[in-house]
């Protein structure tokens, strides 16, 4: 089955869905100049297949490309992200 990323501005997340099964979410607030990622989910069934990591990276590439935000990492799983991903630390204080 085909995996999709997608950024529901919206609804203020970004997801990634297996066929029609919605695998993970990654929620934020707007606010101006930031986005405060505030909570990751992955479906229980799917955890520790790297879905939430490759979500964020999603994520991240997707804000690094279309804006100018800087990015707020509340939620625990986002701040570990960065920390294991330095290079892009960028992000949180552009």
């Amino acid at each position: 089955m085909a995996s999709s990323f997608a950024h529901e501005p919206d609804a203020n997340r970004y997801t990634l869905r297996i066929g029609n099964e919605l695998v993970c979410v990654a929620d934020y607030s707007a606010r101006p100049g930031a986005l405060y990622f505030t909570h990751t989910y992955t479906s229980p069934a799917r955890r520790g297949n790297g879905h939430a990591a490759s979500l964020i990276e999603f994520a991240m590439n997707d804000i690094e490309s279309r804006t100018d935000n800087r990015v707020v990492p509340i939620c625990s799983f986002v701040v570990d992200w960065f920390d294991s991903h330095p290079e892009r630390r960028g992000l949180l204080t552009r």
